[in-house]
């Protein structure tokens, strides 16, 4: 008699549905659908911070109509869905990001093209953006695996993956080749099992009382998770 061998566990493999482009509301954000009303504040919150895009496939945008070709270019996408990210404190638009890479039938989908003016950077708006679009695929979709992937050079975005919870499962060598330099990249992803505490974690990481009057955090975010 041959022996079995082994084999992944039995999931749900009906497919997921793909995000849904519409406006989500939180307690200091609203994400809006990237639109090219949003291109002349998005340029506005670039100011003269190019660096910002150096671990980037675009950018830095030298005028609005740059900016617009770029929206164009991803606005009917059906393979990825972007928002502008708008924090309620200023009402301007100062970043964006996106949910791409999505397979319904593997029931994966990734965080991406993160760009956040240095207006938006290291604050509560942009932790909760982030949020808004990974509860959005984990928990009104289904999706069992949230990825995050940026060049392994990028220590801000390895650390902000690390932040929200993500465990980082390897790099990509010479896996992409980006504005003519190659790219190794690290992958990290959350899977299903993984995403309650997390999603825990940050949803009291953002509640008032964890910020004094300055509006420090009192506590780090993974103070909040289990163990």
């Amino acid at each position: 008699m041959s022996a079995f061998l082994p084999i992944g566990p039995e999931v749900d493999g009906w497919p997921r549905p793909p995000p849904s482009r519409q406006k989500f509301q939180g307690g200091r954000v609203v994400l809006e659908p990237l639109a090219r009303r949003h291109a002349a504040e998005l340029f506005a919150a670039q100011g003269e911070d190019d660096a910002g895009f150096t671990y980037l496939s675009f950018g830095p945008w030298r005028s609005v109509a740059e900016v617009e070709v770029f929206i164009a270019e991803h606005y009917a996408d059906p393979a990825t869905a972007f928002w502008a990210v708008r924090p309620l404190a200023t009402g301007r638009a100062s970043g964006f990001l996106s949910l791409l890479n999505i397979e319904p039938r593997h029931a994966a989908i990734e965080l991406g093209n993160i760009w956040f003016g240095p207006e938006l950077r290291r604050t509560r708006a942009a932790t909760e953006a982030m949020y808004l679009l990974l509860r959005h695929a984990a928990d009104d979709l289904g999706y069992r695996r949230l990825v995050w992937k940026c060049n392994a050079l990028n220590e801000p975005s390895r650390r902000a993956a690390q932040r929200l919870g993500f465990t980082h499962e390897g790099t990509l060598r010479a896996h992409m080749v980006v504005k003519g330099r190659s790219r190794d990249t690290a992958m990290f992803s959350i899977l299903a099992g993984e995403w309650p505490p997390r999603r825990d974690a940050i949803l009291a990481w953002l509640e008032e009382t964890n910020f004094d009057a300055e509006g420090n955090s009192v506590r780090p975010l993974a103070s909040f998770r289990p163990g």
